[in-house]
């Protein structure tokens, strides 16, 4: 049945019905060719005309254009499961960090200076993602920065992926957009978000796909020591993003210590 208050689409059915008895009539040679080919030519017209309804209980119907038969299917299964496992689902809210600062800068600059692995130039225009798999004696991760003369931009990300290895990983971006450009061609993001300005803590598309512990903002790291922590909210791999795509002309020292507690 057709969904009352569809007069247009109940005619536009009915003349799809004509085209194909006007077919079928050609096919008995019932029917002249010149004739048949006006009648075709007047069918296809109407139907790029016809809008597929929309309505609950509407109908459309399908014509195989190998054996004709033809296929009525409700408009209800647009709303049906036909994804199953393929469906995207969005990743759970993620637990707020504690977050502070302390004023020691040059005291945890000069340590760190002389440790390795722990200081690093994040140049103009560049993004550096530190990734922190999560530990299986630890409960959550713990991070310290502090940069040389000028602030950088500074937010953390969990991917819900298994742990493979507790190594430590840094991923270099040449902009904030080619980094989002690869994460897509990981994995296809089903609502990509516009990305934001770092002055206001941005939204990139990586919360399509990541939790977001806490969005990227500029942080004062060349006047006190940032520092914060975050509870395991299970298995995967922290982002820690250092975003200096703002910046045309500066490099950024980062000096930087990150680890687990139990």
């Amino acid at each position: 049945m057709v969904s009352p208050g569809s007069k247009d689409a109940t005619e536009d059915i009915r003349k799809a019905a004509g085209t194909l008895e006007n077919q079928a009539l050609v096919e008995q040679d019932l029917l002249p060719a010149d004739q048949a080919q006006v009648l075709n030519k007047c069918s296809i017209m109407q139907m790029a005309k016809y809008q597929v309804p929309k309505r609950s209980g509407d109908i459309i119907m399908i014509q195989s254009e190998h054996t004709g038969t033809i296929d009525v299917l409700s408009s209800d299964l647009e709303s049906a499961d036909l994804l199953g496992d393929h469906r995207k689902v969005s990743p759970p809210l993620m637990a707020p960090p504690c977050i502070w600062t302390f004023a020691k800068v040059k005291e945890f600059k000069s340590k760190l200076g002389k440790e390795k692995n722990s200081r690093l130039v994040v140049k103009r225009g560049e993004v550096v993602t530190i990734r922190v798999p999560t530990h299986p004696e630890g409960k959550r991760v713990c991070w310290e920065f502090a940069t040389d003369d000028y602030d950088i931009g500074f937010g953390v990300y969990f991917d819900w992926t298994p742990v493979t290895s507790t190594d430590i990983t840094v991923q270099v971006s040449e902009s904030s957009e080619d980094e989002e450009e690869e994460e897509d061609d990981e994995e296809e993001i089903e609502e990509p978000v516009p990305v934001g300005d770092v002055e206001r803590g941005s939204r990139s598309s990586l919360r399509g796909r990541y939790g977001e512990v806490m969005p990227v903002y500029r942080r004062d790291s060349h006047r006190d020591v940032q520092a914060g922590s975050h509870d395991y909210p299970g298995e995967g791999i922290y982002l820690l993003k250092f975003d200096n795509s703002y910046s045309l002309l500066r490099n950024k020292t980062l000096y930087f210590h990150i680890y687990y507690t139990s």
